[in-house]
């Protein structure tokens, strides 16, 4: 992880070293604390046998531990994989096979027990070309990938998203989700470059407690639903600042922000290209710092696959494995679909992944462009639309509506839809479920709804026919 240096430098800083770090609801780390806890867990790396360079694979359920784990890999100049915790053992061997980490860290290291300036710093001096972090992605779809990064992809960018969101070490950052996902990691350790404190929560019930400490989130749309209406409830909560990524904002989301007091940042990214296009104020998407964005047109379609060139995108897939990321050049894309984007260079319009398309009856169907209103429904809390096998068509739209049970709404949202979507847009079939499956970040889980679907009993997958 490319931040261990910085908090090695907050930790010998007088004015920095005692302030809290790292915390969670049952503990926390000042910077001096921290520090120290690195260098033991990096010097113990060490003497087991792992050296600058290699793969180690960390899986820890505690996120402080978590965290305080990739610091200290980071610190030995190793690169660190983050795992999710929550995979099953036999799940997790299958993907790290390939992958061959040369050390497995699955248990919290040793901490440091005395100031951080008593152990020696192994490794070498950082390089912004070192390999400093890999996560995994399979975006909403698919297998898990083990995508990697450079440190000067991750650190480069920081001191855009610090003026952009006007972080200070005064501040205190709510990271509501696991570190397996790189929107959530990518908050934690930027706040600890700037020298900020890290609220790290892991239940719906710890995030609302810690609004009251703390100023920025990090967060999914879904998630910023939960916390507005927390707020909205009276929760207490300083929060000025909520930053937005891996979906467009529900209609009304940034307006009733605005009404709690905190402003939205939205921004498009994705794992294996960071940071793309941001939204500070609904206006919206347009360049990050630093990157230049097209839109390339596709045959016989009205909608484009947008490429970007930028110094923020990753080095690619570890073990050769294959993925969205294609490269032309010096120029990116993982498939998205926009808009062509207008010759006076306005905003970049969001169509959706284009491996997600739905091919029926000869026309092109993008789901994010029926699930925006179905969405808007009453009693409807979230959509996926997906394509499902049809023997003449080729697929059909189908619709997996998160509610609960609720008489009518199948008729409701037919009404909707044939009102505001195109007969080839229209769902021909629906199913209701009380709470879609999501991936570590929070984002609907596509892969698992389209296997669910596609499964001999949806039934047994908690999915019923909507009526």
């Amino acid at each position: 992880m490319p931040v261990a240096p910085h908090v090695l430098a907050h930790a010998a800083d007088p004015a920095a070293r005692d302030r809290v770090a790292l915390r969670t609801p049952e503990r926390s780390r000042t910077y001096a604390a921290l520090a120290a806890d690195v260098r033991a867990g990096s010097t113990h790396l060490g003497a087991t046998g792992t050296r600058p360079g290699d793969l180690v694979a960390v899986s820890l359920p505690d996120p402080l531990d978590c965290l305080t784990a990739v610091l200290a890999v980071d610190h030995l100049g190793a690169t660190p994989l983050v795992c999710d915790p929550s995979w099953p053992r036999a799940h997790r061997a299958e993907v790290l096979r390939t992958l061959a980490p040369r050390t497995f860290v699955e248990v919290p290291l040793p901490r440091g027990t005395g100031p951080a300036a008593g152990f020696p710093a192994p490794g070498r001096a950082p390089e912004p070309g070192d390999l400093a972090w890999a996560g995994f992605s399979s975006g909403s779809t698919g297998r898990p990938r083990a995508v990697v990064r450079t440190r000067a992809s991750w650190a480069g960018s920081f001191d855009d998203v610090t003026r952009l969101v006007d972080l200070t070490p005064a501040d205190t950052v709510l990271v509501p989700g696991p570190l397996a996902s790189s929107l959530y990691c990518f908050a934690a350790v930027h706040a600890l470059a700037v020298g900020a404190g890290v609220y790290l929560t892991r239940t719906p019930a710890a995030t609302t407690t810690a609004l009251a400490r703390c100023d920025v989130v990090h967060l999914v749309p879904q998630v910023l639903d939960d916390v507005l209406a927390a707020v909205a409830a009276g929760a207490p909560s300083r929060l000025r600042h909520a930053v937005v990524g891996g979906a467009s904002l529900p209609a009304g989301a940034r307006a009733r922000a605005a009404a709690l007091g905190v402003d939205v940042l939205a921004y498009y990214g994705a794992v294996e290209l960071s940071f793309v296009a941001y939204d500070p104020d609904g206006s919206g998407l347009r360049p990050f710092p630093g990157v230049e964005l097209d839109v390339r047109p596709l045959p016989a379609a009205s909608v484009g696959e947008v490429w970007v060139r930028s110094p923020w995108v990753s080095r690619g897939y570890l073990a050769r494995a294959t993925g969205p990321l294609r490269r032309d050049g010096a120029w990116s894309t993982v498939g998205d679909l926009a808009d062509p984007l207008p010759p006076d260079g306005g905003a970049l319009v969001l169509r959706g992944r284009g491996d997600g398309a739905i091919l029926t009856g000869g026309s092109t169907v993008v789901p994010e462009d029926v699930e925006v209103v179905l969405r808007a429904v009453p009693g409807v809390r979230d959509v996926v639309v997906l394509g499902t096998a049809h023997r003449r068509l080729g697929a059909v739209v189908s619709a997996v509506v998160e509610c609960d049970d609720r008489p009518g709404l199948r008729a409701h949202l037919e009404r909707v839809a044939r009102g505001a979507l195109a007969p080839a847009q229209r769902p021909r079939r629906w199913y209701g479920t009380r709470a879609l499956p999501r991936t570590p970040s929070g984002k609907p889980a596509r892969g698992a709804v389209s296997e669910a679907l596609g499964g001999a009993d949806p039934a047994s997958a908690g999915l019923e026919p909507l009526r």
